[in-house]
């Protein structure tokens, strides 16, 4: 079954089932952004070549009580993985910087001071990518959709079509939310600033479920999401590293969140995933079940290359499968 990542031991452990390098690092339970939750991450490899996917988890962010960090990224193009990991290593201590600098916001409720925040902090990771001495990220990226939860506060940062759904609680059992919206260039807005832009969305006749976005006067690069970390060819042409902040007050009803690659989203609907989750005796379980769901869902798909999978559960309040 892949990687699952445990704070048991500072040291992941690697399986030989052609697995790649999401976390290839040594990790400690405790870093400048806050405690590690190692546990909560689960990824397996699919079969288009490394692992391209990353993710983060984290209590106590920037040493505050009852405030959370979880983030998720999907590279792709020749050098994606190297991009979600940079992004994976990097974006929590711009966000801390950015909260640090504003000594209020960890206390805030002011939406307008979180989106700046998350702005902010992805604008300067892009331009930190870009910067990147030796690294090649015309045609490669990575999505990411990230969550700070504060109390009952929740604020969410997505580029790209990674996505974050929460389990509610309802009378007849539990109900999938979907908090972000993909964004992708079959999306009306997102596909009108790429052609503002005179970037060209179009779909190919072998895929024509799936616009991508090429260049004005190239078959290229083909990019099948309108926001993403790198990218640079088409900077110029509508992709943007803008994210799409949200922001949401947390109920009794509400249970979880999990946060996962499309590779999980394309075999698997949120109310499969919420159901597989709300079934799971712990957030380890329940990252590793949706994961091994969606493995197993590509399978009826012999034909396709199987995506990366990987997914984050976070929950919210002491779980109960039972309930």
């Amino acid at each position: 079954m892949g990687i699952c990542i445990s704070s048991a031991s500072s040291q992941i452990r690697h399986e030989t089932n052609g697995v790649g390098s999401i976390f290839e690092e040594d990790y400690k339970s405790y870093s400048v952004c806050g405690i590690q939750k190692l546990e909560s991450i689960c990824s397996k490899q699919g079969s288009k070549g490394l692992n391209q996917d990353a993710a983060f988890s984290y209590q106590e962010f920037g040493g505050v009580e009852e405030s959370d960090l979880v983030g998720v990224f999907d590279g792709h193009g020749q050098n994606g993985h190297i991009v979600s990991n940079i992004v994976k290593n990097r974006l929590p201590s711009l966000l801390l910087g950015q909260i640090t600098a504003k000594s209020s916001l960890m206390q805030s409720k002011s939406f307008d001071k979180w989106k700046e925040a998350f702005e902010t902090s992805f604008k300067v990771m892009d331009k930190e990518i870009k910067l990147q001495e030796n690294l090649d990220c015309s045609c490669s990226g990575s999505t990411a959709v990230v969550l700070v939860k504060q109390g009952d506060n929740l604020v969410i940062g997505n580029l790209g079509d990674s996505r974050a759904v929460m389990g509610r609680m309802r009378d007849d059992g539990i109900e999938a939310v979907q908090l972000t919206t993909d964004l992708k260039p079959g999306l009306a807005s997102e596909g009108e600033r790429i052609r503002s832009c005179k970037g060209r969305v179009l779909a190919l006749k072998e895929e024509a479920h799936i616009q991508r976005v090429w260049l004005p006067n190239e078959d290229a690069p083909g990019l099948a999401m309108s926001r993403a970390f790198g990218d640079f060819a088409l900077k110029d042409y509508g992709i943007i590293a803008i994210p799409d902040v949200s922001f949401r007050r947390l109920t009794s009803h509400d249970r979880f969140i999990v946060l996962a690659t499309d590779g999980i989203w394309d075999v698997l609907s949120n109310d499969q995933v919420a159901s597989i989750v709300w079934a799971a005796e712990s957030e380890e379980a329940a990252a590793k079940a949706v994961v091994e769901a969606a493995a197993e869902a590509w399978k009826r798909y012999p034909s396709s290359k199987h995506d990366d999978c990987t997914a984050v559960c976070h929950f919210l309040q002491t779980h109960n499968a039972t309930e």
